[in-house]
C-alpha cells in the first residue's frame, strides 16, 4: 500500500490541492454572493461592476447602451438603442471561472512568487476578456438576434473557457520546461 501511495503521490497531491483550493474558494464565493445580495449594488457588487463596465465600453465604441434592473430576477438587462439584447446575471461575472483557474494553478504550484504573479496576471486577463466577451455578445445579439442561442450558449462560453484552457496549457508547459532544465 505504501508503495502504491508513493508511486501515485503526484496525482494524489494534485487532486488534494485542486479539490481543497476549489472547495475553499467556492465556499468563499458563495458566501460572498449571499453577503453581497441586498446591498447597494444590484444584484451583487461584482455582477453590477461587470455590467457598468460593459456599458462603458459599449458607449466608448459609439453605441447607446443602457442597463435596466430586472424586477423579477437578480439580473440587469442590457439595452442597445433602447432594444433589449440580453441579461447580465451572477454567472456573467466570471468569478466561478476564476475560482477554477486559480485552483488548477495552485494544484501545479511552483515557487510562490511565480505562481502568485501568474495567478494575478491570469485573473486580470480573464476579467478583461470577460468584459470584451459580453460587449461583443451584446453587439452580436443586437445585430443577429436570431443567432442568440448559438452565440450565448456555444460561441461566447467557448471564448472564456478557451482562454482559461490556454492559460492552463501555458502554465503546465512552463512547469515542464522548468523541471527539465
Amino acid at each position: 500500500m505504501r508503495d502504491l501511495f508513493k508511486k501515485y503521490w503526484p496525482v494524489i497531491r494534485f487532486l488534494l490541492l485542486f479539490l481543497g483550493t476549489y472547495s475553499v474558494l467556492s465556499a468563499l464565493y458563495f458566501g460572498y454572493i449571499s453577503w453581497s445580495k441586498g446591498g447597494s449594488y444590484y444584484p451583487d457588487f461584482s455582477t453590477h461592476l461587470i455590467a457598468v463596465q460593459t456599458e462603458s465600453v459599449l458607449a466608448a465604441l459609439g453605441y447607446e447602451p443602457a442597463l435596466q434592473v430586472d424586477p423579477q430576477l437578480p439580473m440587469l438587462r442590457v439595452l442597445l438603442y433602447g432594444k433589449y439584447v440580453g441579461n447580465i446575471n451572477e454567472g456573467c461575472n466570471a468569478l466561478s471561472i476564476m475560482v477554477l483557474f486559480v485552483s488548477f494553478i495552485i494544484a501545479f504550484a511552483q515557487k510562490f512568487k511565480k505562481t502568485f504573479l501568474y495567478i494575478l496576471s491570469g485573473l486580470a486577463l480573464i476579467y478583461a476578456t470577460n468584459i470584451i466577451r459580453i460587449v461583443i455578445l451584446s453587439i452580436a445579439l443586437y445585430k443577429y438576434p436570431e443567432q442568440s442561442e448559438f452565440l450565448h450558449d456555444i460561441v461566447f462560453p467557448g471564448i472564456i473557457y478557451g482562454m482559461v484552457f490556454i492559460l492552463w496549457l501555458i502554465w503546465v508547459r512552463n512547469i515542464s520546461r522548468a523541471n527539465n532544465e
